[in-house]
């Protein structure tokens, strides 16, 4: 079976019909180019968008291009279903978990995945309406759709036929999952990101390969949902960019859902006997197969730049593949800037966007902004969830910067036990003898958005010491992060501060 050419076919409902209108209608017809745009942008993925909105609400004449569908990853197999798909499982969990809250679990608990998969497609294509073609239109967007090949420093075509010409260009055509390249997994045949979400039936066992977020995220995901799951991950750490003890956390979580985790194990081969997928792994030198029968790879991603005639333009490529640009995200080619994956390490939505936004402001009008500058947050959805922001504690010993941490177990955090939610924590790093904040990590059921207020105090410069006058409501389980500052707070209390204390008290 072709890698990209999965035999699961998403069924064509009303929703998936709404969502194509929206990202792809089959009577939409390119526009007729005018002489030159000030601005083209290739790939309309989350990057591309925002850049399109960005440059079309600035006046710019804007042309956008895409090969296949508008939103590109997040929107269509990324982002979106993904956390749409991992909502339902957590109510699943808790259902069966309903005695931790003091409720009586159902008598039974039937998993309806394809009812699960169908609110997928229905939020899919809601949330396509957004970025629809004819909106885009709306704002003044020229939007075409086909296959782009430049063919000098300034100039493109679209399907060979419509040329356009351009004073600056950003090229946003994101990135593909990679495929490892093990012996019978081509002809046993495997789910990416690109497919999984075109399931209709819950796989029985499901075999992960890779235990970076994308991974731990639906693996956990689809073992609520009843698959038996094993995760494979040639490291001897999942996770591994992430703290031990973030990691670990999860790890007892996984544990608790009935995931199998095989670290420092190896895939070596895929055979398919009897209809069922045998897989061959190894770690260290013991040699053992499992059968199950879908595999679903989550190792990595590949730059989109096949089939662009890149040299013609006069844009290079780094070592990893993707367009080489520099800290002002222009390429080699001074008319030519990117954004997102096809050009970042750290590819998140996120970070997509707001590249996008640097390109525009650098391209079109001279700008010098710096995609350093940026501080980006990132998080893992599990359950519970994984955020950062800044400095890992490794990172600023290699930086040979002194570092103090403060922890906060969510144990001690009122909102935390009442919620049953106690296994967490918030963690801040300041640079010593200092409050400035250096980077966090947060492990909690939301902790994608608990992070945001310390992201907030490192762009703006603030401290521990101001984030300890911050009132929270009470109680919420962000009252972890002025608790932390309250404990740098005490570290300030010298012995000899004290003594001037107590004088001062007994007056």
């Amino acid at each position: 079976m072709s890698l990209h050419a999965s035999p699961l076919i998403t069924p064509q409902d009303v929703y998936e019909r709404e969502r194509l209108a929206h990202v792809h209608p089959e009577t939409w017809r390119n526009p007729t180019p005018p002489e030159r745009y000030q601005l083209v942008i290739v790939g309309v993925g989350p990057a591309g968008l925002a850049a399109a909105e960005m440059a079309a609400t600035l006046g710019a004449r804007v042309a956008l291009i895409e090969r296949h569908l508008l939103g590109g990853t997040c929107l269509n197999n990324g982002c979106v279903p993904s956390k749409t798909l991992i909502r339902t499982a957590r109510l699943y969990a808790d259902m069966r978990n309903a005695s931790r809250y003091g409720a009586h679990p159902p008598a039974e608990i039937e998993v309806d995945f394809a009812a699960a998969m169908e609110r997928v497609r229905r939020i899919r294509s809601h949330l396509g309406g957004s970025d629809s073609v004819r909106k885009l239109a709306a704002v003044g967007v020229d939007v075409y759709f086909g296959n782009v090949q430049f063919t000098g420093v300034d100039s493109l075509t679209v399907n060979a036929e419509e040329a356009l010409r351009f004073d600056k260009a950003i090229i946003a055509t994101g990135a593909r999952p990679h495929i490892p390249d093990i012996p019978g997994l081509r002809e046993a045949g495997c789910l990416t990101n690109a497919n999984v979400f075109n399931l209709t039936e819950l796989p029985r066992r499901l075999l992960v390969i890779g235990g970076g977020p994308l991974g731990c995220e639906l693996a956990q995901a689809f073992s609520r949902l009843g698959a038996q799951v094993t995760i494979v991950q040639d490291k001897p750490l999942f996770l591994e960019r992430e703290e031990r003890d973030a990691a670990q956390m999860l790890s007892d979580a996984f544990a608790r859902d009935g995931i199998e985790v095989r670290l420092n194990t190896r895939v070596t081969a895929v055979r398919v006997v009897s209809g069922e997928k045998q897989i061959d792994m190894v770690s260290d030198d013991y040699h053992s197969t499992i059968a199950v029968d879908v595999i679903l790879t989550g190792v990595g991603r590949l730059p989109n730049v096949e089939g662009l005639n890149l040299a013609a333009a006069g844009v290079g490529l780094a070592d990893t593949g993707g367009i080489r640009v520099d800290d002002h995200l222009r390429s080699s080619n001074p008319r030519i800037f990117a954004a997102g994956d096809v050009c970042l390490q750290q590819q998140y939505t996120a970070t997509a966007t707001a590249s996008a936004h640097i390109a525009v402001r650098n391209a079109l009008f001279g700008g010098r902004q710096r995609m350093s500058e940026l501080i980006v947050p990132w998080c893992t959805y599990t359950d519970p969830e994984i955020s950062h922001v800044g400095l890992y504690v490794r990172e600023a010993n290699l930086q040979g910067i002194p570092i103090k941490t403060f922890t906060i177990p969510l144990h001690e955090i009122d909102r935390a036990v009442t919620d049953s939610e106690q296994a967490g924590f918030v963690k801040i790093h300041v640079r010593e003898r200092s409050d400035k904040i250096l980077g966090a990590t947060i492990v909690a059921l939301h902790a994608g958005s608990m992070i945001n207020e310390i992201t907030l105090a490192m762009v703006a410069g603030l401290g521990l010491r101001t984030l300890s006058r911050v009132v929270h409501p009470y109680p919420t389980q962000g009252e972890a992060i002025r608790c932390a500052a309250d404990a740098w707070n005490r570290t300030r209390l010298t012995p000899r501060v004290r003594a001037r204390l107590r004088r001062w008290l007994s007056r």
